[in-house]
């Protein structure tokens, strides 16, 4: 079983918060990509951007989430704030054509067989620099996801709506099943 722990979901559903309790706690983790190619298309003043091409900037994803892959994970369990796979379900609700190096890729990056998906939570939703969907979208992309990972064969566990701590200890709980973690 691979030891890359996946978190999906609808955006602003609280996933890198846990992700950020969980590198306290000395977990590894890699970075979201979306909010990285975000930022560096608007400091380059690029057009990679969701609400200028969608096409390019779910190709820039895909090529920074291979990077993720070959740049964590190793023998500690990692984290992943979204995977390869969250690409196809971006590609899915925005209704871009599916490209190969996706489809390919979808099938060769493996990570764990369990991903932990997060609802949409309307109480802790934000908008920011980076976030500008609103919240039927955050809903609308969490269907896709659950559709994109049942899809490439992953088991979905669902975190509940609690604090960010008892998220990361049902993480942590539900992680125990699959590796040995102190």
């Amino acid at each position: 079983m691979s030891n890359r722990v996946v978190f999906t979901g609808g955006p602003g559903s609280g996933k890198t918060s846990v992700i950020e309790f969980l590198r306290q706690m000395g977990y590894a983790s890699a970075p979201e990509v979306g909010r990285k190619v975000i930022q560096t298309q608007v400091e380059s003043q690029g057009t990679a951007l969701p609400w200028l091409d969608k096409t390019a900037f779910r190709d820039e994803m895909v090529l920074e989430e291979i990077d993720n892959y070959k740049n964590f994970g190793g023998t500690a369990i990692t984290f992943y704030d979204r995977s390869i796979i969250d690409s196809y379900g971006y590609s899915k609700l925005e209704r871009i054509p599916i490209s190969d190096l996706l489809l390919a890729k979808c099938g060769e990056l493996t990570y764990c067989r369990k991903v932990f998906i997060f609802p949409p939570w309307e109480e802790i939703y934000e908008n920011d620099a980076e976030r500008k969907q609103g919240f039927t979208e955050a809903i609308a992309t969490y269907h896709e996801m659950v559709s994109a990972y049942i899809k490439f064969g992953y088991d979905l566990i669902e975190v509940p709506k609690v604090s960010v701590k008892e998220r990361a200890q049902f993480i942590v709980s539900k992680m125990s099943d699959c590796f040995s973690i102190a």
